[in-house]
């Protein structure tokens, strides 16, 4: 840990995007160990005037892509055209999404799958920006410019937004309640099938992750995962038996069509090793944030 705060030690890094849940922890990582980060706001024109260094470009949209298409594609690809054109940057990474690999069914995804995308479907305005934004790195970022893909990033119950943030929340407020007042273990629906997988992966590894690329990256594209898909069965026994409560799913149950994301080469050119979802769960107190 100490040559990886030293190498981070006086280094340049511009984090756009860095009001952002991922953002906002690069930031705080980077400015932690010691690095010269630049974190400007949407519009300031220093970004075209100074040397950005090595540039995590984390600016995006999730929840809100298909009510405002116009900002989606703006953050994913036109404000990346911008920058690859006319910013100074030492390298560049891009945060893209696995779920650009949901249309292929149940398959190890690795990072040379092609991918399939339907310019149709509504939902797929969020995968064919991103998509595009990654096409504008290889094909414009002159090398220096790297995709990481990532899974379900989570931290916490204090995350905003977040299926798992949300249902931990709710989960941890009802057992709370029902020990104290020695009722029985509550009933807690869920809207959601128990067969429906994801893969979490927590925001710590994904910032470690980044780092690592943006310093030593050698191949074009990454996968940010944990490596293991997590169904809904799984994670309301599991979350049920710690929280002394009753999970339901309330949509029927169907075999899974998840994609199990590959993340070997993070593993094998890194040393990346990121923590099992359980593993964080293990160490949450009891109490709510």
């Amino acid at each position: 840990m100490a040559d990886s705060e030293n190498r981070l030690r006086g280094r340049v890094f511009t984090v756009l995007g860095a009001a952002g849940f991922v953002g906002q922890r690069v930031v705080a990582r980077l400015q932690a160990a010691g690095a010269d980060v630049f974190a400007p706001v949407r519009g300031d024109p220093a970004v075209w005037s100074r040397p950005l260094g090595h540039v995590v470009y984390a600016a995006g949209l999730t929840a809100d892509y298909l009510a405002r298409p116009f900002d989606t594609v703006e953050a994913h690809v036109g404000l990346l055209a911008r920058v690859l054109k006319e910013a100074q940057w030492e390298s560049l990474v891009y945060l893209s999404s696995t779920r650009l690999y949901d249309s292929l069914g149940a398959v190890d995804a690795h990072e040379a799958l092609p991918l399939l995308l339907d310019p149709g479907q509504p939902r797929h305005l969020y995968d064919l920006s991103k998509a595009l934004g990654e096409s504008l790195c290889h094909v414009q970022g002159q090398g220096r410019a790297r995709v990481a893909r990532l899974a379900c990033v989570y931290e916490g119950p204090q995350d905003a937004d977040g299926f798992l943030p949300s249902l931990l929340r709710q989960v941890m407020a009802a057992g709370a309640q029902a020990r104290a007042v020695g009722a029985p273990a509550p009933v807690i629906d869920v809207n959601s099938s128990p067969s429906f997988e994801r893969d979490y992966v927590h925001v710590s590894d994904v910032v470690e992750g980044l780092i690592h690329i943006a310093l030593q990256g050698q191949d074009t594209v990454y996968n940010l995962a944990s490596g293991e898909n997590i169904s809904n069965a799984a994670l309301f026994s599991w979350l049920g038996g710690r929280w002394h409560c009753q999970l339901r799913a309330t949509l029927p149950a169907g075999g899974s069509q998840a994609p199990r994301i590959r993340i070997d080469r993070m593993r094998d050119e890194f040393g990346w090793s990121p923590k099992g979802l359980r593993t964080v769960l293990d160490a949450l107190e009891e109490h709510i944030p």
